[in-house]
């Protein structure tokens, strides 16, 4: 994969979540955007902003402050830039029986404590920051 080349690895649960963590604040997303299970690997190109998470299987989490069920693929990748995640593959909000594809997340700068989850449907949901602090 071309994307990879000349990028930043890190293998097993562990590593890679804290690698994962580690991006979502310093790009200002809140850490508990990502609540993964079993982390195989990840990995981030710093000149292109192209990360990946892989995970053994896929994991649904309820985020209940919100109470929104969000799935994460067994591999997830995005373009990283400050304050947002765009041409995001891999995770998907439940909507009433639907699963459309999350395909950008925005957290407004300048802060006002809001955050946009963009599909390729042409959906915009906007929830509070803190309902995806870690341990949400």
């Amino acid at each position: 994969m071309a994307e990879k080349e000349g990028g930043v690895v890190k293998k097993g649960h562990e590593e890679g979540m804290k690698m994962a963590n580690d991006l979502l604040v310093e790009f200002g997303l809140p850490a508990g955007l990502l609540p993964l299970e079993d982390v195989i690997e990840a990995g981030f190109v710093k000149n292109t902003g192209y990360m990946w998470i892989l995970q053994k299987k896929k994991v649904e989490h309820n985020f209940k402050m919100i109470s929104k069920i969000v799935s994460y693929d067994t591999e997830i990748t995005g373009f990283v830039d400050k304050k947002r995640i765009k041409k995001l593959k891999g995770v998907k909000a439940k909507e009433f029986m639907l699963w459309p594809p999350v395909s950008e997340i925005v957290v407004d700068d300048p802060p006002t404590g809001k955050i946009h989850f963009k599909s390729l449907a042409g959906i915009t949901k906007t929830f509070p920051v803190e309902a995806f602090a870690a341990g949400h």
